[in-house]
């Protein structure tokens, strides 16, 4: 045993880094929403970036510990606490058999928190992940949210690790308002004209209430519009892709999303803004800026070194 699930809270799932290899089958990869904020939480507690972990959605679970362990939480603050003493968000803990891990809702910016336990949780692989596939009933526990009452086992658990007082970094700061997320055009940019390309990127969106780990519709205050309409023969989708159907109101493809889908896509959020959409509540003005893909992979190489010098700066 680790922990027992007192309280799930709204929806408590385990994601590793994800399930890669199977979306031909139309298994998609899942993983979590805010990757950022998963690989942190890893690296503070000594696990490999990709370890599973619980992915929180705004309001966190409430758990019992009956083993000694070390945890570190990040991503939106959900105000944690231990036997009702508030803990430091972004930041290894050391909790004991008989606490108690509690949260609260998500305050201000962010509604995604991460929880990593040293060691790893005693989690099965299904086709080489943990993590959970709720559509398909794959990964995770039993193929599905956290429910009271559950027991998760850890795998090395760790009373306490070296370089503690080092183990903390800054937290981000969510945008409550409006976030603005950059973007690759295509693959199916034909599909509008160069001035319909043009509005999409002046224009604002804002992100609805049907936002899920599948996929978030946004709401154009101008829609877009294509030469003819948003229907293409099926082909892949990334964690990022823009549709845009007939309607001209795009939704964001996310973790659990499908493999393939027969809307057209405008563009593709990179890769190191995905927290940003990840972490936004219904109500966040979403705006878009056009980038080149020679950009995006610099970005994405620079925050894979940041992580590894974080990682090499506490764990070797």
């Amino acid at each position: 045993m680790g922990i027992l699930v007192k309280d799930s809270g709204p929806l408590t799932t385990i994601q590793d880094e994800g399930r890669f290899g199977y979306q031909q089958y139309g298994v998609t990869p899942s993983g979590p929403m805010d990757a950022r904020a998963f690989h942190i939480a890893n690296i503070l507690v000594g696990n490999p970036q990709g370890e599973g972990a619980m992915e929180l959605t705004f309001k966190g679970p409430e758990l019992e510990f009956d083993q000694d362990n070390v945890i570190a939480i990040t991503g939106a603050d959900m105000q944690p606490s231990v036997n009702g003493t508030k803990i430091p968000m972004y930041t290894a803990v050391a909790v004991h058999a008989g606490d108690i891990l509690r949260f609260g809702f998500a305050a201000a910016g962010g509604c995604r928190g991460y929880i990593a336990f040293a060691g790893g949780l005693d989690i099965p692989m299904v086709m080489g992940s943990k993590s959970t596939l709720a559509s398909k009933k794959l990964g995770g526990y039993e193929g599905r949210a956290l429910q009271k009452g559950d027991k998760i086992g850890f795998s090395s658990p760790k009373s306490m690790l070296d370089k503690m007082e080092k183990r903390k970094v800054p937290a981000p700061v969510y945008p409550t308002k409006e976030v603005t997320l950059r973007v690759v055009l295509g693959p199916q940019e034909d599909a509008f004209s160069e001035e319909e390309q043009r509005k999409f990127f002046w224009y604002s969106s804002t992100v609805t209430s049907e936002f899920d780990r599948q996929g978030c519709r946004l709401q154009r205050e101008v829609p877009v519009k294509h030469l003819k309409d948003g229907n293409i023969i099926s082909d892949g989708i990334a964690f990022g892709s823009i549709q845009v159907p007939t309607t001209g109101q795009p939704f964001i493809m996310m973790a659990d999303r499908q493999t393939v889908g027969g809307y057209t896509k405008i563009g593709t959020v990179i890769t190191v803004d995905l927290p940003k959409i990840a972490q936004a509540k219904p109500g966040t003005k979403i705006r878009f800026v056009q980038v080149s893909m020679e950009l995006a992979h610099l970005l994405y190489s620079r925050e894979l070194e940041e992580l590894k010098q974080l990682d090499e700066a506490l764990n070797h």
